[in-house]
């Protein structure tokens, strides 16, 4: 995918002015308490929808409350318009991108984090801590495999995949690109081959990861490869049987906006369209439950 630097739409891991935390108690200032924080999310993100399927696996419906954002954002900034007072309220004369995922502090009105990786490791470890059946996301001992998942995801397909489809790119880097893109997706093949999920029988936190780096490969990325190139992506079939298990998963599928994906992809990208585009891997929809609008809190 191209994308222009000046309209790009930003990104929590790279635009991140907040980095707060959720503490264990009250000396840490900021500490889980139910209905105290809230969840900003636009589903067309892909860091947002991570954030909104751990929430669900979580089952933090009750403990903490989401409001859905449009889907294409609004502000001149390529933020969104909703956040601009908040952000305003967060840091005097904010003059940067209101971007999402938020998550803020109904308390005081201001932001606690925009890091999505932050975010998430504390609806983990602060907020679905309770429950003594909850899932177990990060289970101890597997830290660095799970950060070798994260190494595959962001670096093997999402960045590899997007320099594949850059305009004008020679065609050495082009397929040195692909060449890394490929080479991610047969070690996933290897290890679904064997597994239910990436690390065993268990879903953790690189399921969600993986899950969601699939999602936009398919609906977003390949949209700039040739034909060759997807045909060579969909030739990976526990990959896909394993995307297609987990949409048809009540936390997974049902938050995946597929029309506001697209609109949020077209309203950015400046790329030209490749014949890819026509091939579709996954029919989606059809593996995807009806999803149920999260309410504001």
């Amino acid at each position: 995918m191209s994308i222009t630097p000046g309209n790009a739409a930003p990104s929590s891991l790279s635009v991140a002015p907040f980095r707060g935390r959720i503490g264990r108690d009250a000396r840490s200032g900021h500490y889980a308490v139910p209905r105290r924080y809230r969840l900003h999310l636009a589903l067309s993100c892909r860091h947002c929808l991570r954030i909104a399927i751990t929430h669900s696996l979580l089952g933090l419906e009750g403990t903490l409350p989401v409001t859905l954002l449009p889907a294409v954002p609004d502000g001149p900034d390529g933020g969104h318009s909703a956040l601009r007072l908040m952000y305003e309220a967060s840091a005097h004369h904010y003059a940067g991108p209101t971007a999402a995922p938020v998550l803020s502090d109904d308390w005081s009105g201001r932001i606690v984090s925009t890091y999505a990786p932050d975010i998430l490791r504390d609806l983990d470890r602060r907020f679905g801590s309770g429950s003594p059946d909850r899932a177990v996301l990060h289970p101890c001992g597997a830290e660095r495999e799970m950060e070798a998942i994260a190494r595959l995801c962001e670096h093997g397909i999402s960045e590899a995949v997007q320099a594949a489809g850059q305009p004008g790119a020679d065609d050495a880097a082009r397929e040195a690109a692909l060449s890394t893109v490929f080479g991610a997706l047969d070690g996933l093949e290897r290890r679904l081959a064997t597994r239910t999920h990436v690390l065993g029988d268990d879903l953790t936190a690189s399921d969600v990861q993986v899950w969601v780096t699939l999602v936009w490969l398919d609906t977003v990325h390949r949209q700039h490869l040739d034909a060759a190139a997807v045909h060579r992506v969909t030739d990976h079939p526990h990959v896909w049987a394993y995307a297609r298990r987990l949409a048809a998963h009540p936390a997974f599928g049902p938050h995946l906006d597929l029309d506001g994906i697209a609109r949020r992809h077209h309203a950015h990208c400046r790329g030209l369209e490749a014949a890819g585009a026509a091939v579709q891997i996954l029919d989606w929809a059809a593996h995807t439950r009806t999803r149920t609008p999260v309410e504001p809190g």
